[in-house]
This record gives C-alpha cells, structure tokens and sequence, in this order.
C-alpha cells in the first residue's frame, strides 16, 4: 500500500474533525466493507508511522548529550514544529479521503490467486 503522491503541495482536502460516513461509499471498490476498512486502517498506520518519524528527525536536531534539569529552556522553533503536527489532519481522516479517492494502492494475493 503506497500513496501514488508523495508530495506535500498535493495533499487532499481532509475534514478536521471526525465525519459521518455512508458505508456504501467504502466498500465500492473493493465490494467488501472489511477489506476495505483494512486497507484504511494500513494506510493510517503508514501516515502516522511517517509522521512520527518526520517528527522525529525535526526533533532531534534539538537534542543535546548533556541535558541537565537547569540547562533545559523553551525553544521557540521546537514549539512551532509540535504545533504544525498538532495541527495536521489524523492519519486515519487522510487515510480515508484516499480511499475514497482512489489514491491508495492495494492489492490482496488471496484474490489474484482465484
């Protein structure tokens, strides 16, 4: 399972908070609503793993060998980096607006197999 585009400029329009699905709509394209609530599920977990690890590495530039109680301070650019990510859409809204538009690729060797 892959997003077909990786770039940020491209993102697609995600709600910000929870929405109110019709489950007809996620089980077209694979015409069984668990296979696809799977698929979602892994893409979620895709986004937020590259989330977390973006983060991360944005993060520990900040990091110091030699953190002491008294040497630790606010820095105003570590601030502003966990406010951009708190304010990103979760990773399961993004999953799911993929989906929905086909922008998720997937495949189950179960299928191909019959």
């Amino acid at each position: 399972m892959s997003n077909n585009n990786n770039s940020n400029a491209n993102k697609p329009a995600v709600a910000s908070s929870t929405v109110t699905r019709d489950l007809r709509e996620l089980d077209v394209q694979t015409n069984n609503i668990y296979e696809s609530i799977v698929i979602m599920s892994k893409r979620a977990n895709q986004l937020s793993n590259n989330i977390k690890e973006e983060l991360h590495q944005k993060l520990s530039e900040f990091a110091s060998s030699n953190d002491n109680l008294e040497e630790v301070f606010e820095n105003r650019e570590q601030i502003e980096i966990s406010k951009y990510y708190e304010k990103l859409p979760k990773p399961s809204l993004v999953a799911v607006q993929e989906f929905l538009d086909g922008k998720v690729y997937y495949r189950n060797p179960a299928k191909e197999q019959q």
